[in-house]
């Protein structure tokens, strides 16, 4: 009788180092990991072990966590199936972490898959070869924290004698023989942009100085390119590179800046002065971002796709809200849509009439909610709804007409079938909404402003403003009702703090 079929094991082989050191010669440590793992297959190929042709090798990769292009590779092989058995020289190739090691360990046993150690011989399957895993595991990890506080310490003692121990290379200097090194060329444009800055005064004006130059951040070849550099300047990195104490000589630690070994290439005295100028001008002192308050907060783009960030200015005690274009944000005024910031409370306003004036169309948005992106030019708004789309996939939008008579100007909702004579129907209706809302908590029905705003899907503070149209005089409220009032007369053109006497209001229908 034929002795029966042994079942083939297919097992993969990985290998990992933590250094660079060594890999250019011909025969590496991976190399060596390779030929003893494919001894111990071929000494168990009476079981059916096979190795794969399939290399998963690190190079120059830490054991501290998973993020490892061959190791990646491998989980996702064996999702696929493809392997049975995970052979590694010693345990701690595979990681170094207690952590890591337990979800490897989950994702090997949902895929029953085995592992072998060829200098630790163990048993995965058995509660005594986990126990001696995971004491392994737990020394190999200590060895990897106790290499990185030797090294941190290193770094520490380096940086308070003043040494370069790597990192990104400022503009003005070049890395040379692990110190750093004045580039002559670069250097001049560091003096000039600390003499610039004093002579600006704004942080605004140098960065269009600097792109009128074609002065740019430093290039650097990196493996990931958004690390590469040679962009134009923004706010961000300018106050990061006009506050770095390395320019002066010094080299720091933990917040903490030491004499260096490198050259200075500021004078002292003018770094000073540049640090006072930024002390009493700091970036963003006039205006901060604020969220909580932000109706349409990532939703708002101008109409050359930059975001429109929520913000605000204090003036004599008053906030005022308002949203300004990203490019504007990053000194790139130039690249800024035509309508660079407008008011908050103007626009969200113009918003939330324009839902109520939208047709009732299918798949028309009712709410802010329903909103994905609203894109704000100087005559129009474009809506775009949350997961709406044609049969070609291809998003549908909804334009309201608006107008903005200047680039800071403040809006003014359009109705292009309104005439002179005839009632500014989003005029009336807003009169008539602010008229029912305040007959609605003088009877009771809502108890507060906010409660009236939360049935109405509104923030306080625009039902607030919206009130104030409640409180015009008979005669002004007469005018619009009637389309007697001025032809330029509209929601912007109401004062947002409305004066008690109503003698005052006629000098609207002056």
């Amino acid at each position: 009788m034929a002795a029966s079929a042994i079942k083939s094991i297919r097992c993969a082989i990985y290998t990992r180092k933590s250094t660079e050191h060594g890999l250019e010669l011909e025969f590496n440590s991976l190399d060596a990991q390779r030929d003893a793992c494919e001894a111990y297959i071929k000494s168990q190929a009476s079981q059916g072990w096979k190795a794969l042709p399939q290399h998963y090798d690190d190079p120059a990769y830490s054991g501290g966590n998973l993020d490892r292009p061959a190791l990646q590779q491998l989980l996702k092989d064996i999702d696929a199936g493809r392997i049975d058995v995970i052979v590694v020289y010693k345990i701690d190739r595979l990681t170094r972490s207690l952590a890591d090691f337990a979800k490897l360990v989950e994702a090997f046993d949902a895929k029953s898959i085995s592992f072998v150690a060829v200098t630790q011989q163990f048993n995965t399957t058995t509660s005594m070869g986990r126990l001696t895993l995971n004491v392994l595991l737990s020394f190999a990890q200590f060895e990897r924290e106790l290499s990185s506080e030797r090294v941190r310490d290193k770094v520490a003692a380096s940086r308070r004698k003043g040494k370069w121990t790597g990192g990104t290379v400022p503009l003005g200097y070049h890395a040379k023989d692990k110190k750093l090194v004045v580039n002559k060329t670069e250097a001049e444009t560091v003096r000039y942009i600390f003499k610039r800055y004093l002579e600006l005064q704004s942080f605004g004006k140098l960065v269009e100085d600097l792109d009128a130059k074609g002065i740019i951040t430093k290039r650097r070849n990196t493996k990931v390119e958004k690390f590469n550099g040679g962009i134009p300047f923004t706010y961000g990195p300018l106050a990061y590179f006009l506050k770095n104490r390395i320019y002066v000589g010094e080299t720091g630690h933990k917040e903490k800046w030491f004499p260096g070994e490198h050259a200075a290439i500021v004078d002292q005295k003018i770094f000073d002065q540049v640090q006072q100028l930024l002390a009493s001008h700091p970036a963003g002192r006039k205006a901060g971002r604020t969220a909580s308050e932000a109706l349409l907060m990532g939703k708002l783009y101008d109409d050359r796709g930059n975001r429109m960030s929520p913000s605000y200015s204090a003036k004599n005690g008053v906030r005022y809200r308002f949203y300004v274009s990203s490019a504007l944000l990053r000194g790139r005024s130039a690249n800024a849509g035509s309508v660079a910031r407008v008011a908050a409370a103007e626009i969200e306003g113009a918003v939330l009439v324009g839902l109520e004036q939208i047709p009732a169309t299918e798949g028309a948005p009712t709410s802010i909610e329903e909103i994905e992106r609203v894109v704000v030019a100087r005559d129009r708004l474009v809506l775009t709804k949350v997961g709406n789309s044609d049969d070609d996939g291809l998003n549908r939008e909804f334009k309201i007409e608006w107008s903005m008579k200047a680039r800071d100007a403040e809006p003014e909702v359009k109705n292009h079938q309104e005439s002179e004579s005839a009632p500014n129907k989003g005029l009336v209706q807003s009169v008539v909404r602010a008229h029912a809302w305040m007959h609605s908590l003088r009877d009771g029905s809502y108890k507060s402003i906010e409660s009236l705003a939360e049935a109405n899907q509104l923030h306080p503070k625009v039902l607030r403003q919206a009130l104030r149209l409640a409180f015009l005089s008979p005669a002004v409220t007469s005018a619009i009702l009637e389309g007697t009032q001025p032809a330029g007369l509209s929601l912007s053109q109401i004062p947002k703090l409305l004066p008690l006497p109503w003698a005052e209001h006629q000098r609207m229908l002056a």
